[in-house]
């Protein structure tokens, strides 16, 4: 689950990176980009929910 946290960080990144090289200025990159950040923060949310499972077990 931390790894799949960690590839959605990533795919984020790719994500707003296309939109950046990809797409005309305006409301279209403005969209992607907001996506990809929103990929974004799922996958660290889920990275840092894994992490702290994992710890909790060895407890």
């Amino acid at each position: 689950m931390k790894f799949m946290g960690f590839l959605l960080l990533v795919a984020g990144w790719a994500i707003v990176l296309g939109a950046m090289v990809i797409l005309p200025g305006g409301t279209p990159r403005a969209v992607f980009v907001l996506a990809g950040a929103g990929v974004e923060a799922v996958g660290l949310g889920l990275a840092i929910r894994a992490h702290a499972v994992s710890k909790g077990a060895f407890r």
